[in-house]
Parts: structure tokens; sequence; C-alpha cells
């Protein structure tokens, strides 16, 4: 009993420190990541404003983030993150690569969602006057919205999978509070426990944002 409320505190400084990193790189990522995604789908040869030269370039910098492993991007841009927070141990260090790791993985999301928009509903607020920055705007994001919240859900989703693997490097979170109260300690009730906080929190995640996303689809 009283090893359980020794390490229920961490516990929660861990649980903490998890929702810390992946709701600010989360943000991060959709304020960058949904930008990208637009610009790799109006730059496309059937694009609005299509720059072929552009877009292969944007592609192959987005096809480049998502195939290194996260693991291995940790230690790629542990001086960019050294140079922007000033460490690389911690929770606020390990938002760097998370926000880095994620924005390609939305933006090739967001890419596929807005494709999926009719060309007709294009053309048609083309015929009627409207701008290429109108029609993004007016046209192609809302019209777009229920599979961009789908998609918005899987990275975050992601991101705590990340964030798990940052805590091996002194990330902290859940990640590094199983390795050290479960693993190195051998307590494989711990690392269960740590599991399954996992599992709830990415099954409430993917819930909302289902839900969210079906609500949208009926309007």
């Amino acid at each position: 009993m009283s090893d359980w409320s020794r390490i229920a505190p961490q516990l929660a400084d861990a649980t903490g420190e998890t929702l810390y990193m992946v709701a600010v790189s989360a943000v991060l990522t959709v304020l960058l990541g949904i930008p990208l995604g637009v610009l790799l789908t109006v730059t496309a040869p059937d694009g609005l404003a299509p720059r072929p030269w552009t877009n292969r370039v944007l592609g192959l910098v987005v096809n480049l983030g998502r195939s290194l492993p996260f693991i291995i991007l940790l230690v790629l841009v542990a001086p960019v993150t050294r140079g922007l927070v000033g460490t690389t141990i911690g929770s606020t260090a390990a938002i760097v690569p998370l926000t880095i790791g994620a924005v390609p993985f939305l933006a090739r999301l967001v890419e596929t969602s807005l494709r999926e928009v009719s060309h007709g509903k294009v053309e048609a607020a083309l015929a009627m006057g409207a701008r290429r920055r109108q029609v993004v705007r007016t046209v192609l994001l809302p019209e777009a919205l229920p599979s961009l919240v789908a998609g918005v859900t899987v990275t975050v989703v992601a991101l705590i999978s990340y964030s798990a693997m940052a805590g091996a490097i002194g990330g902290g979170g859940l990640g590094d509070f199983a390795i050290r109260f479960g693993y190195q300690q051998f307590r494989t009730d711990i690392t269960l426990l740590t599991v399954v906080l996992l599992l709830v929190v990415v099954q409430a995640l993917q819930f909302g944002g289902d839900t969210w996303a079906r609500r949208l689809a009926r309007r």
C-alpha cells in the first residue's frame, strides 16, 4: 500500500506531462500541417495554382519526414531542440520532435481529404468569380471538414504513441514512467497499468473525434 502511495503521485505527474506534450504539439501540428496540406493540394498539377516543382519539393520533404522512424528523428533533431528550448530532456523539449514528426503525417491526411472534394463544386465557385483563396476558404476546407477532423484525430492518437517513445530517451511522460518504474524495476503491474491508462486516453480521444466528425458529416 505504501508502495502505491509513493508511485501514485508520480503516475499523476507523468500523465500530466503526456497530456501537456500531446496538447501543445497537436496545436502546433494543426497550425503547420493544415497549411502545408493545403499547399500540397493547390500546387499539384491539377490544383488551383499548379506549381509542379514546388509540389515535388514539398512532397519530397513530407515523404522524408514520414519515412523516418520517430526514435531516429528524436536524435536527428536534438540540435534543433537544444537551440529552441535549451535542452533535449523533459516534456517541453519533446514537443519539438513530436511536432516535426507529426506535421508531415497530418499534411498528407489533409491533402487526401481536400482531394476528395468534388471538382464540380470547385469549378462552380471559380465560375462565379471566386478567387483561389476564397475557394480554399469557402469550398475546400468546409467541404472536407469531417474528413479533416478525422485526420486530426488520427494524428493526435499517433502523437500519444510518439510521446511514449520520447520517454525512452528522457522525454518524460507515461513512457518514461513505464520504463523507470515498470521495466527497470521488474514491476509488470505498473507497466500494465501504464498501458491501460494510455489505451483509455486513446479511446477517449478517438471516440470524441469520431463523434465530432459524424456530426459534421450530417450537416
